[in-house]
């Protein structure tokens, strides 16, 4: 994306009041495209453009949902919480950005490039849908009433068993990693109904040492069984804690208990919908409350934990956590496909993450700073070069690799590629073994140099 948005006929999904504004609201991130370029009038013009693109988007959600409750769209409450997310927390997110920094270019870039990104994929996913040509991706939320309900008796109940102050960072959590984590996966049915729910709790592990070690009078900045297993049952007291609060839940029991690698917690993200997805900074480290109803996760994805085998299954999985840390890379492409194999390709010798757009690449980056970011030039919201301009911004990560990945090399593009300074280029169509050889060397001169 070269700095403005194509229409594509794509984008139409054939209701005429709503293609229409999208192609308006394409328009004007355009026209704020060209005055972001033009630094006399660039303050000026950009804060009355982000009004006419913030008041046309409100008319244009108004609109949309009208339509929907008129053809009688049931995931309309799902699409509607979409909309209040985008209008209560990222407009006045990204506003609150644009004034403190008296709107810098990389932050009127930021803003435009979000709201690029969050148009393209929301028009292609979630408006699609409407029409019956698509599958929402939350269309299985909890409704916003409940949902804010429970981030409430969550927050509370943080404070009242931890005596920590947190809050929401996100209600669409998509599987980040946030540094070292516990993952816990419980399931809770009734005795006579086959269907069942699925609670998956992660915690940053210092959150854990800093709370229930704490109270254990545990010294150490490590995990061993007695933590893992107090948090087990801090786990289980802590869900029952919430669903006491929600009716549907009376008299739910746990069946099945699991504790998962970060691999086969993330796996879960790549395949399932959930209904609740929020991430909570507690001040003290990170925590995860997410649910699938009814049970949808793979069998076999990892070992029960019963009475008879809680210390053997506590002790492997310490043992697994207690292997060397490998290089991390981060892997952001909007193909599932190219994801996957890069992960299949690199996964014996580096720690993967993975994230399907640009704005998920910077919050997985925020969470967990990898060694490497390969990542998709050609990504059709956000492109590479616009989040390679985000990663760059922040002085925190303004030397983090990156190397991008691009289906083309012709000289025209291999000259753009060059221009934006990565430390890289890797071909698609190479074979996997190149890749893979490509990525060895990099780390090893980068390892050889550090030592020189």
């Amino acid at each position: 994306m070269e700095n403005h948005l194509v229409w594509k006929e794509e984008y139409n999904i054939g209701v005429d009041v709503i293609d229409k504004e999208h192609q308006r609201l394409f328009k004007i991130i355009n026209k704020l495209f060209v005055f972001g370029k033009e630094e006399k009038k660039s303050q000026w013009a950009c804060q009355e453009g982000i009004k006419y693109f913030k008041d046309h988007a409100m008319k244009h959600f108004a609109e949309e949902e009208k339509y929907m409750a008129s053809v009688g769209y049931e995931a309309l409450d799902a699409h509607r919480h979409l909309h209040q997310g985008f209008r209560k927390k990222m407009l006045p997110a990204l506003e609150e950005e644009l004034e403190q920094t008296n709107y810098s270019k990389n932050a009127v870039d930021h803003f435009l490039g979000v709201c690029a990104g969050w148009l393209i994929g929301h028009t292609l996913t979630e408006d699609r849908a409407i029409t019956g040509e698509g599958v929402s991706k939350w269309i299985d939320l909890m409704p916003e009433e409940e949902l804010e309900a429970m981030k409430k008796v969550i927050v509370q109940l943080v404070y009242d068993m931890f005596r920590l102050e947190s809050h929401v960072i996100s209600d669409g959590y998509s599987g980040e990693k946030f540094g070292r984590g516990i993952y816990c996966r419980l399931v809770y049915g009734m005795e006579k109904e086959e269907e069942n729910r699925e609670i998956f709790l992660a915690f940053e592990e210092k959150l854990l040492i800093n709370t229930v070690g704490k109270v254990m009078g545990i010294e150490t900045n490590k995990l061993d069984t007695m933590l893992i297993n107090a948090t087990r049952i801090t786990a289980h007291q802590f869900v029952k804690r919430v669903m006491e609060h929600l009716p549907d839940a009376e008299g739910c029991e746990i069946k099945e208990e699991n504790l998962l690698t970060y691999e086969q917690f993330q796996d879960v993200f790549e395949k399932e919908k959930m209904q609740v997805s929020l991430l909570f900074d507690t001040g003290e480290g990170y925590f995860v409350y997410c649910v699938i109803a009814p049970h949808m996760v793979e069998k076999g994805m990892a070992t029960p934990i019963g009475v008879e085998n809680v210390m053997e299954e506590v002790e492997d999985y310490l043992k697994k956590r207690d292997i060397p840390q490998r290089k991390k890379i981060l892997v952001v492409d909007d193909s599932m496909t190219i994801r996957q194999g890069m992960k299949q390709l690199l996964c014996e010798d580096y720690e993967i993450g993975m994230a399907s757009s640009g704005i998920s690449a910077i919050r997985s980056i925020a969470l967990d700073c990898p060694d490497l970011v390969l990542l998709d030039y050609e990504m059709p919201v956000c492109d590479g070069k616009q989040v390679l301009e985000m990663i760059r911004s922040e002085e925190e990560f303004v030397k983090l690799p990156v190397i991008f990945l691009t289906g083309r090399t012709d000289p025209a593009t291999v000259k753009k590629l060059v221009a934006l300074k990565p430390d890289g280029y890797l071909a698609k169509y190479l074979k996997l073994e190149e890749i893979k050889k490509k990525i060895d060397a990099y780390f090893e001169k980068k390892d050889q140099a550090s030592q020189e």
